[in-house]
């Protein structure tokens, strides 16, 4: 999961009552009391995963896991954590009860036949009644864009390029309503970060990374300098031999900056740079010069890094 996990958990944390909502029964009077912070030293496991909810004014603790995928070892996951977390919930308060605990595997990508809307994992002997943990799934990337934009949020938004009906036209929408509901500017290109890196992920095929990163640049100029999208995609491009690849995404970076298509030579000039030079250096001048700078710094001699 990498940097998913880690920018999907920080967006969380920003709207905790966002999360809360798409697991809770509609209409249940809710309130999001804050995250799990154990302080039980000899408890290792962050629990910054966990939330303390009311629901109906009773307590309750949401535990949500992203995962990139189903895999075998989830289950044996989310049965690990709950074992910290309601450890560190009794440790901390030894004469109330452990509110109910419910967790849900939040699932990026996948097989294309439907997962099932709750998994398990058995501690029990054979032949003998279940024991053990059921947790829901929530497939998000087998989701229409429609049923994650029902659930309100921006934050159910950066999922939309996992959508199995993702389109350019329904991404320029998510990116315009990220746009208009993101509550400040830094907010903004977190959850336009979190997007980018959704659409890296790409369960479907649908290979709408590039047409996404000229949209957020449209909405959020200068974002892309601050997010190592594009060097990442001229990276992986470049180890695939996908010159052609290459030539397209900064060609188009170099058309919107100065007006016009590149020509030949210069095409040629934007791939060899991307290959001697650095992916920061190459995103700076794409990103950063315009009209004829740009075209003299094409027909400069190239400076290897």
């Amino acid at each position: 999961m990498g940097d998913a996990d880690i920018t999907l958990r920080h967006l969380a944390r920003r709207r905790p009552e966002d999360l809360v909502r798409a697991f809770v029964p509609e209409g249940c009077p809710t309130d999001v009391l804050g995250w799990v912070d154990s302080q039980v030293t000899n408890i290792e496991r962050r629990l910054d995963k966990a939330l303390r909810v009311r629901v109906d004014g009773e307590p309750r603790v949401l535990h949500v896991e992203f995962c990139f995928a189903l895999r075998e070892d989830v289950p044996d996951r989310v049965f690990e954590y709950l074992g910290f977390l309601f450890a560190a919930l009794r440790l901390e308060a030894p004469d109330d009860p452990v509110p109910p605990i419910e967790s849900v595997a939040v699932v990026l990508s996948g097989r294309k036949r439907r997962l099932p809307v709750t998994g398990k994992r058995r501690v029990a002997w054979p032949g003998r009644p279940f024991s053990g943990v059921h947790f829901r799934v929530d497939a998000v990337y087998q989701r229409t864009v429609g049923e994650l934009r029902a659930r309100g949020s921006v934050l159910w938004l950066v999922f939309a390029p996992l959508a199995r009906d993702a389109t350019v036209a329904a991404l320029q929408e998510v990116v315009a309503e990220i746009h208009a509901g993101a509550r400040t500017a830094e907010e903004r290109g977190e959850l336009y970060t979190a997007l980018l890196v959704m659409a890296t992920i790409d369960p479907w095929g649908h290979n709408l990374r590039k047409e996404l990163v000229m949209m957020v640049e449209d909405k959020e100029e200068g974002l892309l300098r601050r997010t190592p999208i594009i060097g990442e995609m001229i990276i992986e491009a470049e180890q695939r031999g996908e010159q052609r690849a290459i030539a397209e995404l900064l060609g188009r970076l170099f058309a919107r900056r100065i007006g016009r298509q590149p020509t030949a030579e210069e095409e040629r000039s934007i791939v060899e740079r991307a290959r001697a030079m650095s992916p920061g250096e190459v995103e700076d001048a794409l990103l950063g010069l315009e009209g004829e700078a740009l075209a003299r710094w094409l027909a400069e001699p190239i400076r290897s890094s």
